[in-house]
């Protein structure tokens, strides 16, 4: 463990966290003792905690088997924001510093009833630049953020997702079959890069914010206007550094370790 994790530890703090997740991990209420078990301490260990953690109303205990189960205020708590809005509270400025850097528009995509969801963009500061509005959809399987939010869905919620898609079934099955092997290879890349499917003279630079254990969450792109990059000195393949980079500050934000 490094020096600085250590002297920033709190015991006390990780006990209760370990207690609240563990809780969160089963499905019936537990003891006392098969809780100690399951986090790896002792009984005594985990009494006070468990106490403080009942008076605050984060866990309650059932009258008649003492055992102690999570309550509802976790719940409470994480829904008095709007997680898109936190997404873009934490977006904002690290987007506008790739729109800086590279001298080309980007903006931030989600998954929302089966199409793509601009939620947030960032303009180039040079004189012309390509504007994609927030709050606009697009198709999910023409659309470079689209093919990335399928690429790390999980495989059943990917095939529910492409079955409610009429794009997608109005495919052939030579051709859905090559779509779904094209979502492979963006898995395997970690990124998209290709010319639109929906505007002439434009191509994205794609890649995922929040792969790994805890789900896709949202897509980057930065969508280039190729006639008229303003930035010479900078190719995909920079953009493509620079977009990562954004990602996994965006990722930091958010509190999200990518895997």
């Amino acid at each position: 463990m490094k020096d600085k994790e250590m002297k920033y530890q709190a015991p006390a703090l990780d006990k209760g966290l370990d207690i609240l997740e563990h809780l969160s991990s089963q499905s019936i209420p537990l003891s006392q003792t098969e809780i100690a078990t399951g986090i790896d301490k002792s009984p005594n260990e985990i009494y006070r905690m468990l106490m403080s953690l009942e008076s605050r109303g984060y866990i309650l205990r059932d009258e008649v088997s003492g055992k102690y189960r999570l309550s509802l205020k976790l719940f409470h708590l994480s829904h008095r924001h709007s997680p898109v809005d936190e997404l873009r509270k934490a977006a904002q400025y690290p987007l506008e510093e790739l729109a800086n850097t590279i001298m080309q528009s980007c903006h931030l995509s989600i998954l929302y009833m089966n199409q793509v969801m601009v939620i947030l963009h960032a303009k180039s500061p040079g004189p012309i630049a390509l504007s994609i509005e927030e709050g606009n959809l697009f198709p999910l399987p023409l659309t470079a953020s689209g093919k990335v939010l399928l690429a790390y869905m999980p495989e059943a919620e990917k095939g529910i997702v492409l079955s409610g898609n009429d794009i997608y079934k109005a495919y052939p099955d030579k051709e859905q079959k090559k779509f779904l092997s094209s979502l492979n290879e963006i898995q395997t890349k970690g990124a998209y890069i290709r010319t639109s499917d929906l505007a002439a003279g434009v191509i994205d630079v794609s890649v995922p914010i929040g792969k790994g254990s805890k789900g896709l969450i949202a897509c980057l792109t930065v969508s280039s206007l190729t006639a008229l990059n303003a930035n010479k000195d900078i190719d995909n393949e920079d953009i493509l550094t620079e977009a990562i980079k954004c990602a996994k500050k965006i990722e930091e934000r958010i509190g999200i370790v990518s895997l």
